[in-house]
Formats: structure tokens, sequence, C-alpha cells
């Protein structure tokens, strides 16, 4: 007869516990990074043996790689009491209880005894600050922060998170057309805040990511994307293409105008002063007046916005020619 030990076989399955809206954690196994994130399996990419990307830090390897910590300690809490029960239950077949025989007869017993269960090391997943859904391979994925790599497919959420916000901006702006004028006011300028905000963090981190490729890499680290003249030069100097090529003078000078015009409601409480008006061009601005802002245009602005981000993406991935 087999024993206890030997039906054990040489695997233990071992379930894993997804947290409530069914997401499992991951940890990056790049010892510089260790970052953790989480992923929804039956969502991204179908097959065999592919690749895992760490979200923070880019580093690929196989998914086996990417156990957390706490889900080691409890992969082996777990195997360590399957398998001292499964000893304490062979040991116990082996126990027995000779009486003594005669006057001077001597009893021989075995017993086996254990002082209680083997704890098992039980965890829970973290909460993230933002679930992503990858439109690349479709992946569900959760985060700290806001821009990563896909886990599934690599690709980068840089656009994907500008596209969201864009779409949230125009729900603000829709929400202006039903309001007061103070409030309508208010969320249109909010509109145009966040267009820039969020145009310049997708431009920093779409640089940071890519800094390797450019001719600086230190500069492409630091760029700001808020001055659209400044930045207009330095992807020239460090990337090698002029971001004003892709769009017509009509929309660069539109553009370039609702750049000044959040620079003015973030600085100067939205009042037109003489730089204003030479930077941004506007000829119906008058100086000491409040800058006049239109839904239609914070619209437009985000529309050349879209426009901008797709190329800005496509160019800071070409190879740089030898100089």
């Amino acid at each position: 007869m087999t024993s206890n030990l030997e039906n054990l076989g040489n695997s233990i399955k071992i379930p894993i516990s997804l947290d409530d809206d069914g997401f499992i954690g991951r940890e990056c196994p790049n010892p510089e990074c260790e970052g953790y994130f989480k992923v929804k399996f039956g969502t991204g990419l179908k097959g065999e043996n592919l690749p895992c990307y760490c979200p923070y830090c880019g580093h690929m390897s196989s998914h086996d790689l990417f156990w957390t910590k706490e889900q080691i300690e409890y992969i082996r809490s777990f195997m360590l009491r399957k398998v001292n029960d499964t000893l304490y239950k062979d040991l116990k077949k082996l126990e027995f209880d000779h009486k003594p025989r005669g006057t001077f007869g001597i009893g021989v017993s075995l017993k086996i005894k254990r002082n209680g269960l083997t704890p098992i090391h039980y965890y829970r997943e973290k909460r993230l600050e933002t679930e992503v859904i990858c439109r690349n391979c479709t992946l569900h994925y959760s985060i700290y922060g806001v821009f990563a790599f896909c886990p599934d497919c690599g690709q980068h959420n840089s656009l994907d998170i500008l596209t969201k916000n864009l779409e949230i901006i125009e729900k603000m702006l829709d929400l202006a057309a039903d309001a007061g004028k103070e409030v309508a006011d208010k969320l249109i300028e909010n509109a145009l805040e966040d267009c820039v905000s969020s145009f310049d963090g997708f431009g920093r981190e779409t640089c940071r990511i890519n800094a390797q490729r450019a001719k600086i890499p230190t500069k492409a680290e630091k760029i700001s994307f808020q001055n659209l003249g400044a930045v207009k030069n330095t992807l020239r100097d460090i990337f090698g293409f002029d971001i004003a090529s892709e769009l017509t003078v009509e929309e660069w000078r539109k553009v370039v105008c609702g750049f000044q015009k959040r620079h003015l409601l973030s600085h100067k409480m939205g009042i037109v002063d003489d730089e204003y008006i030479m930077k941004s061009g506007d000829s119906n601005a008058i100086i000491g007046r409040k800058v006049n802002i239109s839904p239609e245009e914070v619209r437009e602005i985000i529309q050349i916005i879209s426009k901008l981000a797709k190329y800005i993406i496509t160019k800071v991935k070409e190879p740089r020619s030898s100089e």
C-alpha cells in the first residue's frame, strides 16, 4: 500500500485568491524596482509562455518570476502545512500499543503527537490608485500613479491616459453648457487648464521613457510641455523633429494661443498683459481685461492636442540618424 506522502506526488495544487475585483498581485523581479501592480487574468493576450512587463520600469521576464513576496511566503507555508499533514498521517499509521504480558511483562507503545497545525501565512492584495485597460491588448491592470507599461504587450499607456483625460475634459464642457454663467466660465477655464496639464504629463512621460533615443538624454528627462514654443525648439534639438510641421499654420496659432491663455489663468488670474499679446498674437484681447475662452475653442485645442500626441509618440520612437 502506498503512503500518503507517495500519493502526494511531485506537485501540490495551491489556491491563489483574487481581490474583490478579480485582480491578482504581481511584483517586479528587478531588484532596483520591485514595483507592485495587479492584473486580471482572462483579459489581455492569449497564448503560452508569454512574457510579463513591469508597468513601472519596463523590465521583461517570465510570468513565473512576478510573484509577490507575500504570495511566495503564503505558498511556502501552504506547502509546508500540506507536507507536514501528510507526514503526520503516515506516521500515525505506525502507532502501536503492546500491552505487558505476565507478571513482569513490559508494555511498548508508540504514539504520534503534534503541537498544533503548521501556520499558513495568508495575505490580502493591496489597494492601488489607477485601473487601466490597455487599448492595444485589452489587459485590465492596476497600478500606483498613472503612467505605465502594459504588463502583457509592453505598450506604454501615456497616449491612453491623455485620451482618457481629454474625454473627461469634454464632459466638463458638456456640463458647462447647462450651467449658469459663473459656473460655466469656471468649468471652461478648468477644462483649458486640464488640457495643458494632461498634455504636459503625457509629453514628459513619453520623453522620459524614450530618453535614450534623444541626443541629450538628461534634457529629454526634464522637458516641460507647457510652453509650446520652447518645447518645439527642444524636441527639434534632441529628437530631430518639428511638432509644428504636423499642424496647419492656423492650428499651430490656435493651440499656442490656448496655451498662453492657460498661462494667464494660472499666473495672472486671466488678466491680459503685454506679454500675452506678444506671445499669443491674439488681436482681440485688450490689456487689463479678462481673457475670453469659449468652449468651442477648448474643443478645438483638444483635437489639436490629440493630433500632436500621436505624432510625438511616432517620432520619438524613430531611430536618430547619425550626425
